[in-house]
């Protein structure tokens, strides 16, 4: 005699339904949670140096215009980028700023070539030199952030998670690319007796 009772087979059935369509979402749902943080970490570190690099400008550029009262340009296009990077509501805006930045820089970095007198200054070396190794941070951290967005775009493309994605507006996140003329990450060797620029290729 059979004495398994009747009610037996239906509750497995039913938390198996219940495993398939509450536990797996719930699952799949928290995995997002946690790459969109790590997402949101990433940037805040990345955010933190480009933050760094922006403060260490306002030293060099007074420093170089002391020293030079010409090419008023770039330092102008400098402070309307540091202004919107400061203003940036949103990653989009933050990194297009910062490549504005770059851009500014690199166009400093060819006036300070340009001119001995800013090459045998104390101060502006040292200011360069501290930019250089902030730029350095700053491309690791871009690299880093890249890493961790491409995992989670992944992530939300691949199917079923793509369903609860959209549901819970988990969207795709920007990737730092930043524009091709300023792809070159300018730094200066003040080692040499002719001042070089020397460029990095920043890994997207």
């Amino acid at each position: 005699m059979n004495s398994r009772p009747r009610w037996l087979v239906p509750a497995i059935v039913v938390g198996a339904i219940l495993l398939v369509f509450v536990a797996w979402p719930i699952a799949s749902y928290n995995g997002l949670v946690d790459k969109d943080t790590a997402v949101d970490n990433s940037f805040a570190n990345l955010d933190s140096q480009l933050q760094r690099r922006n403060d260490l400008i306002p030293n060099l550029v007074a420093s170089v215009k002391a020293a030079l009262n010409q090419e008023q340009e770039v330092f102008g296009e400098l402070a309307r980028a540091r202004q919107n990077y400061a203003g940036a509501s949103s990653d989009e805006e933050k990194i297009d700023a910062a490549d504005d930045i770059s851009r500014g820089i690199g166009r400093l970095l060819v006036i300070v070539e340009n001119y001995p007198q800013l090459r045998s200054n104390e101060n502006i070396q040292d200011l360069m030199t501290q930019l250089e190794g902030t730029e350095n941070r700053v491309q690791q951290a871009r690299r880093d952030y890249n890493d961790v967005v491409t995992d989670y775009n992944r992530s939300i493309r691949k199917f079923p998670r793509s369903l609860f994605a959209g549901i819970f507006g988990f969207d795709k996140r920007p990737l730092f690319e930043a524009e091709p003329d300023a792809r070159e990450a300018p730094t200066v060797d003040f080692d040499s007796t002719t001042t070089t620029i020397v460029t990095t290729t920043t890994a997207g």
